[in-house]
């Protein structure tokens, strides 16, 4: 049980520290049971670190996280910072580890658990079985395309630009991904873009009809427009396996995605870098939902998105399946048992803080690994 496996953990503001609380109870666990080891290291980010270091994520952090095997983070921002200029806002301590760690695939999985069925907004018979995985490539694209900015034009008005920008490299890296990803599930993939109104997309779609053409024959590609595909996840979303598409069409569709599930604090995400020549990739963990200011502090929070976000960093970081399968299991089991926080409650259930949301799904860690 080598206790070699680095983590940085960032549990950030609102939510992020007491979802994370949760998390460690998980991984004290497996230390305990001799199941597996890690060092964990906390720092700040979001806020948190600029109340403190004058900056969203310090020199000293990103030095961390660049030379972990993963960080686990929890969210960033609040109404606390909201006057913040631009360049120091929570938001841009997460931007920049994604940039330069070179997390250019983000992996949201869209899972309905049998329990939670009735917490969706769509019809039972629409989302029963749903396992949907999207992945959003995370560094390029509309929210790092140069030129940007706000500037003001000569008649006094202000205009605003941001540039959608793609390289057949950053299409190909990430349609890799998508592709290898699909291999290992029901081997489909939808690739998403707006090829008929932006050159970007055209690019996209025929990079990845090349790259399917050359190397991935055996996997359904498959090509729809990021409107079509929004209409599609509500109307019939088990048409999917994995859906490929770029940053902002990405965190669109991801969002509306989750709401299938029920709620946004039931979905983990990966977010992974190229290999190296060991293997070995570096990558950020985190739930979705975002920092939650309003139930900040109130032991309100759902955790599990979080719980699961641990359980893809033992599947995609560590290579330990098994363990990844007994988190999940052990999540599914609880909300098996009824207990739901608040996000999830559904008639004839039972209310749950975060506390004993972690303290059902530790107790069923204990029936798993006794």
């Amino acid at each position: 049980m080598a206790a070699n496996r680095k983590i940085l953990s960032l549990p950030g503001d609102g939510i992020g520290p007491e979802v994370m609380r949760q998390v460690g109870r998980v991984v004290e666990w497996f230390d305990k049971k001799r199941i597996a080891s890690f060092d964990v290291v906390e720092d700040l980010v979001g806020g948190a670190a600029y109340d403190k270091y004058g900056t969203p994520l310090a020199e000293e952090t990103m030095k961390k996280a660049q030379e972990c095997d993963a960080v686990l983070f929890g969210a960033v921002g609040g109404t606390k910072w909201d006057s913040l200029p631009f360049a120091v806002k929570p938001e841009r301590g997460l931007l920049r580890l994604r940039k330069e760690m070179d997390l250019f695939a983000n992996l949201r999985p869209a899972l309905v658990f049998d329990p939670l069925i009735g917490a969706s907004t769509l019809k039972p018979e629409i989302i029963e079985g749903l396992d949907i995985m999207i992945i959003r490539e995370l560094t390029g694209g509309t929210y790092f395309g140069e030129p940007r900015g706000i500037t003001t034009l000569p008649d006094g008005q202000r205009r605003g630009v941001n540039t959608q920008v793609y390289t057949t490299s950053e299409i190909i890296r990430v349609g890799r991904v998508a592709f290898e990803l699909a291999r290992k599930r029901s081997n489909k993939v939808c690739s998403v873009e707006k090829a008929n109104v932006m050159e970007s997309g055209q690019l996209w779609r025929e990079e990845m009809q090349k790259l399917h053409d050359a190397e991935y024959q055996d996997v359904e590609l498959s090509h729809m427009y990021a409107d079509n595909c929004a209409m599609q996840l509500v109307r019939n979303p088990k048409q999917f396996d994995v859906i490929v598409t770029d940053n902002l069409f990405g965190d669109l569709l991801s969002d509306c995605a989750a709401m299938l599930t029920g709620s946004l604090g039931m979905l983990p995400s990966a977010s992974l870098g190229a290999p190296d020549s060991s293997g070995r990739r570096k990558a950020l963990y985190e739930p979705v939902h975002g920092s939650a200011p309003d139930i900040a502090g109130k032991d309100a929070a759902n955790p599990l998105a979080c719980m699961l976000s641990l359980a893809m960093m033992l599947r995609y970081s560590f290579d330990l399946k098994e363990e990844a399968d007994v988190v999940e299991t052990a999540v599914k089991n609880a909300l098996n048992r009824g207990v739901r926080t608040r996000d999830i409650m559904q008639p004839g259930m039972t209310a749950v803080s975060t506390t004993e949301m972690g303290n059902a799904v530790l107790e069923e860690l204990q029936k798993i690994g006794g």
